[in-house]
């Protein structure tokens, strides 16, 4: 890149405020889910904390890092593809083993949508960012789509989860009423 010319993600930055921000804010407000199913003894046990509430932090905290990642003042493309690649590795390995606690814990029976939803959707955007990290360098205005789409993506499914999430404790807790009346 030319001396003074504009970085490629310098068009990108508020995206990045925005996407990052959002995802900073709604994993503040997961906490205060984990809260209300702490308090409506939802039968949660650490194993399905592992395969369906940590995963919607672990992608919310992701795209507020990828934002990070993407907002730094970069010099060189390049320079930004090892960390953007490391990132979109570690996103795969993390949602494989998420899968492993989703097959492994037995108090929930997951269906089509939750391993859509907490499997295949995160795995297709940890998998698209490491594919825009390797070929970024080569052409960067369709790879940092790909890259923006991806975080777009975990941001989307993390607010999905997390509504997932609160419409099972409130319909548990509704039952748990009945059922006591």
């Amino acid at each position: 890149m030319e001396a003074g010319a504009l970085s490629p993600f310098a068009s990108w930055e508020s995206f990045y405020v925005i996407v990052g921000s959002s995802a900073a804010a709604l994993t503040g407000l997961q906490f205060v889910v984990m809260v209300l199913g702490a308090e409506s003894n939802a039968g949660a046990t650490e194993k399905t904390t592992s395969a369906y509430s940590t995963p919607t932090i672990v992608h919310f905290s992701a795209v507020l890092l990828l934002s990070a990642i993407l907002s730094a003042p970069w010099k060189r493309v390049t320079s930004a593809a090892v960390p953007i690649g490391l990132f979109g590795a570690l996103g795969v390995v993390y949602t494989l083993l998420v899968g492993w606690h989703q097959r492994k814990q037995t108090e929930y029976a997951p269906v089509m949508e939750d391993w859509i939803w907490h499997m295949v959707l995160p795995l297709v955007a940890y998998a698209a960012t490491l594919a825009g990290a390797l070929f970024v360098s080569s052409d960067p205005p369709p790879w940092l789509f790909v890259i923006g789409g991806a975080a777009l993506g975990l941001l989307l499914i993390g607010i999905h989860n997390a509504w997932d999430a609160v419409t099972f404790l409130a319909l548990h807790r509704m039952g748990r009423r009945r059922r006591d009346e």
